[in-house]
């Protein structure tokens, strides 16, 4: 089995035109076939790549992201073939991946080939969470890499995800191999997880699938899942508190802006003392919540490096993609952990 040695500060990062002839795809898969880290487009946000099956590069990911390794990875397949010869899928798991895939959906579902998604990469458990994403510079990846792909978002542990190529080398240069860029990302947030192991799906993360549309398939309505047992050793990813954070506090559903804060706002609403925030970022003037989401990590990225100590949120609508803007600004707003915490 190919070796990938740990990230280290003077590790060289390239950055590869994903939107080209094919070159960049096979040059990625040969370094994921060596043991190597890639940071990849999708329509979410950038995951950052490794073989799936090889735990000491599952481990270089953990390493380079600061990512504790009890939180399971989402596997990243080109097809719904793909993924159904790595997971039991039950009926309901099927129509959606029938579906959604590719798209912004993961699915975790039991875990059929433990060698192709490594221990290490399932943090232990018998489930899998699969994913197809619908972005060509990925799938063109992941066809060519011919094996499944871990891609947990492409920053360090507990920083705001990525939307850019220039937004992964902020945060890795150094401590990976390559960078595909593949442009913005046109989903802005990471994919609905839903949970297929039970004798009904459950939802354990909000995301660029809107609850609704899982329900439509279903038939019947989608539940949260129960809270984990063991906060500290979550069921699937996406699910610790703490999580998506700048470096300034986060205050969320703000009716008013305090001297220095920097302001998230929507649709145009201007809350009383607008005029002395330290910028503002509007999400979507127009109020679409497509184009909220996209903008979300952006703005948080920007809003951060203006130097404010908190950011005011004003409220947001919270149906359709509004529940998974809403999820990421409560995890950004939550108390940080003493540890750090995975994506």
């Amino acid at each position: 089995m190919p070796e990938a040695a740990l990230p280290s500060a003077s590790r060289p990062t390239r950055i590869l035109d994903a939107r080209g002839d094919g070159a960049a795809a096979l040059e990625a898969a040969r370094i994921i076939a060596a043991g190597g880290l890639v940071a990849f487009p999708t329509e979410t946000v950038y995951g950052l790549g490794a073989d799936a099956g090889n735990p000491r590069a599952v481990a270089a990911v953990y390493a380079a992201k600061g990512r504790p390794a009890f939180n399971p990875l989402i596997a990243h397949l080109p097809d719904l073939a793909a993924a159904m010869a790595l997971g039991d899928f039950s009926q309901a798991a099927r129509r959606l991946g029938t579906a959604f895939w590719p798209g912004p959906l993961t699915l975790v579902v039991p875990c059929r080939d433990m060698a192709a998604v490594c221990d290490l990469a399932r943090a232990g458990l018998d489930t899998v969470a699969l994913r197809v994403p619908d972005h060509a510079a990925a799938r063109a990846f992941l066809e060519a890499a011919a094996r499944p792909v871990v891609g947990p978002s492409a920053n360090r542990s507990g920083h705001v995800s990525p939307t850019l190529a220039e937004h992964v080398a902020a945060d890795l240069t150094g401590r990976i191999d390559v960078i595909l860029d593949g442009g913005a990302t046109p989903v802005g947030v990471e994919s609905t997880i839903v949970d297929c192991t039970g004798p009904h799906p459950t939802l354990l993360r909000p995301g660029g699938i809107p609850r609704a549309a899982l329900e439509d398939v279903l038939g019947h309505a989608l539940p949260d899942a129960a809270a984990d047992d063991d906060a500290e050793r979550p069921q699937s990813p996406g699910r610790l508190a703490s999580h998506y954070a700048p470096n300034a506090a986060v205050r969320l559903d703000a009716d008013e802006v305090r001297p220095g804060e920097a302001l998230l706002t929507f649709a145009g609403h201007r809350p009383p003392g607008t005029e002395t925030a330290a910028i503002v970022f509007d999400l979507s003037p127009s109020g679409s919540l497509e184009e909220a989401a996209a903008n979300l990590y952006a703005a948080l990225r920007q809003l951060d490096a203006a130097g404010a100590e908190a950011i005011a949120v004003a409220p947001l609508p919270h149906e359709g993609l509004g529940e998974a803007i809403a999820d990421r600004l409560g995890r950004a707003a939550a108390p940080r952990p003493l540890v750090p915490q995975g994506d």
